[in-house]
């Protein structure tokens, strides 16, 4: 495998790189807050012990999985109980309900604020987005986690004595016309915002739909913590956007109904369509459960992609990331072949 740096001395040859980011971006900075099992251990199931049984049969800590198996049982369980049960219904409220625990927990363990992470740590990642977004080479930044991480690297100010690392960074929000001094920014719609180089693919903790608009409470105008901003939405049960659906099909259906959701599928399904850019994805694992996004780098144009690959390439997580990668290089038609490079994910170095 190449080292980081050397893909990114390889993807010299390409006019743009892009960068999609899975929840092992997450992890590599706190690893005792963004693993599934540590949301499960401390996740409230009191109001709903059945569904505290149904990770016990699955002998899972997934959630996504279990959301996805209430889903599915629901719907293929009528036609063999009396009609007088509620216990379809029952599956369906469940998998609701594990969604609203899902963020619950989510919140409640993430960092309270960006203080909480060191500098050092936002220096670092800084450092590793300035790839993809600075200089000559900047592209766009995808993301498919929904916590705050990669919204506080990119808020974050540099040291005064350090050299300054200066993202070209544009999620396509501002100034609400009818507020401007509002303690939110308002996304400008999908006319306005195809400048947008920085997107929230399933959406995140500080991003709320409140009916009419789509608000980005940050931290600076609120002068309140966004988690605690999303624990307040949450007590008054406003919920962020957040696609928390299992399937794939699940999940693209809900963002093909929601504008933002939408555009930014849009933007990088219109990315991987061009020939001279190149791709890295960082942080996943390629599971099924995304192939509404996956599903776009087999079918587009570009040339090549990088996979970062974690620990030793034998593991079989690590043999099924290669085969995935390889299952993608099979979707393309041979008139625009995929190239794949797999690099080391820790020499990245991502936090440091």
């Amino acid at each position: 495998m190449l080292s980081f740096q050397e893909a990114i001395q390889d993807s010299e040859q390409f006019s743009k790189r892009h960068l999609l980011l899975g929840n092992g971006f997450s992890i590599a900075c706190r690893a005792d807050i963004f693993h599934y099992g540590s949301l499960y251990d401390q996740a409230d199931f009191l109001d709903a012990p059945e569904i505290k049984a149904v990770f016990e049969a699955l002998e899972t800590q997934d959630f996504e999985t279990v959301i996805r198996t209430l889903e599915s049982a629901a719907t293929v369980l009528p036609p063999y109980v009396d009609a007088s049960t509620d216990a379809p219904a029952k599956m369906l409220k469940h998998a609701g309900t594990l969604k609203e625990i899902l963020v619950q927990t989510i919140s409640q363990n993430h960092p309270d604020r960006p203080s909480d992470i060191p500098d050092e740590k936002f220096r670092a990642c800084r450092h590793f987005l300035s790839h993809f977004l600075r200089g000559e080479k900047a592209g766009c930044v995808f993301t498919l986690n929904y916590d705050l991480l990669l919204y506080w690297t990119l808020m974050h100010e540099d040291a005064p004595l350090e050299e300054a690392i200066d993202l070209q960074m544009s999620d396509g929000f501002g100034n609400d016309e009818d507020n401007p001094d509002a303690d939110y920014v308002v996304w400008q719609g999908e006319t306005n915002a195809h400048g947008a180089n920085v997107m929230f693919l399933h959406g995140a903790l500080h991003l709320f739909d409140s009916g009419r608009d789509l608000l980005k409470y940050t931290w600076v105008r609120k002068g309140v913590p966004l988690i605690e901003q999303a624990r307040q939405a949450l007590a008054e049960n406003n919920f962020p956007l957040f696609v928390a659906e299992g399937t794939s099909a699940q999940k693209k259906d809900k963002i093909r109904h929601n504008a933002y959701l939408y555009q930014g599928l849009k933007q990088l399904t219109s990315n991987v369509t061009i020939g001279t850019h190149c791709w890295f994805i960082f942080g996943h694992s390629l599971a099924e459960n995304d192939d509404h996004i996956l599903t776009r780098f087999g079918r587009g144009r570009f040339k090549k992609l990088y996979v970062g690959i974690y620990g030793d390439p034998d593991e079989d997580w690590n043999k099924e990331v290669i085969a995935r990668t390889h299952w993608l290089q099979a979707l393309r038609d041979e008139k625009w072949p995929l190239e794949v490079e797999f690099y080391q994910a820790e020499s990245a170095q991502v936090w440091g």
